[in-house]
């Protein structure tokens, strides 16, 4: 199985040039740290901010500078700050070509349940109804089954939703999967694992591609 590091490495595959990219809070804020040099992508936050770099090591550290996750950041040149309305106006507006986001559940239709748990605190949603709305392509980084061993790609999502048929692949620690009007297609398996695996750990409906192959890092 793959570890988050390589799930965002593997993600960061799917970034072209000229891209504007939000990052989720999690593994997709770690897509970052692979975005290949000579390539110019434009990561946003919604908290207002255009250019978000790398994060930063300990002697570059500006506790004033952080995304939507709090997390510190860095800039890249020519970044830019503005307001959070005109960073939603942004997502909403449909000027994001990508978004990563993690989830809990996601189910054979493409609907995402990644903000609560009946019962338990929630913190805040952050702005996924919007980026799942309002982005041009929806990629979740997410583990494929959970702590307890239950599946979390799912026939239909148990848990509230937050988008409707709004997910374009997803990236776990067992492979990558895109989500079709038939269900989950599986493209690629992590290198320790075999298909049968990944099919066996699916709960919803999943295909396996005529030329699915093991997952290359």
């Amino acid at each position: 199985m793959l570890t988050k590091e390589q799930i965002a490495q593997r993600i960061s595959k799917e970034v072209k040039d000229g891209f504007v990219v939000n990052l989720g809070i999690g593994i997709p804020t770690l897509v970052a740290n692979y975005i290949p040099e000579g390539m110019t992508v434009y990561l946003q936050s919604e908290n207002g901010l255009l250019g978000m770099g790398p994060f930063p090591s300990e002697k570059d550290v500006d506790a004033d500078l952080i995304n939507a996750g709090k997390q510190t950041i860095t800039t890249v040149p020519g970044a830019s700050f503005f307001s959070s309305a005109d960073s939603f106006a942004m997502i909403r507006g449909g000027h994001v070509d990508l978004t990563v986001l993690g989830a809990m559940q996601v189910d054979e239709e493409g609907n995402i349940a990644n903000w609560m748990i009946p019962g338990k605190m929630v913190k805040g949603m952050g702005g996924a109804m919007d980026l799942v709305a309002g982005a041009k392509r929806v990629i979740v980084a997410m583990q494929h089954v959970d702590k307890s061993g239950d599946m979390k790609l799912v026939k239909k999502c148990t848990l509230p939703f937050t988008g409707l048929r709004c997910i374009h692949q997803i990236v776990s620690d067992y492979g990558v999967l895109d989500v079709t009007p038939e269900g989950f297609l599986l493209r690629e398996f992590a290198p320790d694992l075999s298909v049968d695996q990944v099919v066996k750990a699916t709960a919803g409906k999943i295909k396996v591609a005529s030329d699915v192959k093991p997952m290359k890092l």
